[in-house]
């Protein structure tokens, strides 16, 4: 049976994990905040940029362009998104068993992944599939530059004909507690490309100076914005996870030092009951032999 003192160092113990989590979910809120303000002044954008592609792409007769070529070749990359830290949930764990899954499901072996993100690199440097490149330790300073960097990429390495397709699997975030996995083709850009759950009449452009060069200029944009998209809603719902996690954690914290505090009552009662009684005990058996 745990003595007085244990259970007081059960008590300071939660009491000192429960003030980490307090103070990790007003972390969270805070940095949720300028994340989902960023996320929901992006989004437009990228929506417009993908109806207005898939009405270039529908309207400009015989415009091609390199990353619109669809190939039936079997290379697949997989860019996997995670968060650098855990301590957030299911946040990593769902998109990581998304990522076995579709590698599972890949009609090929030849599979290369792309890990960002310190959770995801780990996971899968222990298993035997092919990290082709991997970036973490730039989530609090995400910008533009590190989605264009890794997009160029990917572009590069499409148009150099080493893939044949590019997926990326990352988190969507639709509110504080619901983020859902998605996963996106990058490359080749599909010819449908327009907002999900919109539907846009075809527009006759008139091009100037020309589709071939509107494309040109357009579609490494978009394939760009797609990556830091997808950065973005990574970021936000890893704030959204751990705030609500943090949430769960002090509430449960708070809970057992309840539990504790009635259980170190009780202890210390009967404690003090049992003294009593040998007091009692004590002076009854020195009366009876005083009377003897």
């Amino acid at each position: 049976m745990a003595t007085l003192r244990d259970i007081q160092r059960r008590i300071r113990s939660v009491q000192s994990t429960q003030k980490i989590t307090r103070a990790m979910k007003l972390v969270a809120a805070a940095k949720l905040r300028r994340a989902q303000e960023r996320i929901l002044s992006a989004r437009p954008y990228a929506n417009k940029m993908a109806e207005l592609l898939g009405n270039l792409v529908s309207g400009a007769d015989g415009a091609t362009h390199p990353l619109l070529e669809q190939r039936e070749g079997p290379r697949r990359q997989i860019v996997i998104i995670t968060a650098d830290r855990g301590l957030a949930g299911a946040f990593n764990a769902n998109i990581l068993r998304r990522a076995v899954e579709l590698i599972r499901e890949s009609s090929t072996a030849e599979v290369t992944l792309v890990v960002v993100g310190r959770k995801a690199r780990d996971f899968f440097r222990r298993r035997p599939h092919t990290i082709k490149r991997d970036m973490i330790g730039f989530w609090d300073r995400l910008a533009y530059s590190h989605a264009a960097e890794l997009a160029d990429a990917f572009m590069q390495e499409y148009l150099d004909n080493e893939v044949d397709e590019v997926f990326l699997l990352y988190n969507e975030f639709r509110s504080v507690a619901l983020q859902r996995p998605v996963r996106q083709q990058l490359l080749p850009i599909p010819r449908t490309a327009v907002a999900e759950g919109e539907t846009v009449a075809p527009v006759d452009y008139i091009y100037e100076p020309g589709p071939q060069a509107i494309l040109g200029d357009l579609l490494p944009r978009h394939v760009r914005m797609q990556v830091y998209r997808a950065l973005m809603e990574s970021l936000a719902g890893e704030y959204g996870a751990r705030m609500t996690a943090m949430e769960a954690a002090t509430k449960n914290a708070k809970e057992m030092i309840d539990v504790l505090t009635i259980q170190y009552n009780k202890a210390r009662q009967e404690k003090i009951t049992k003294e009593l009684l040998d007091i009692v005990g004590g002076a009854e058996a020195l009366q009876q032999s005083s009377d003897s």
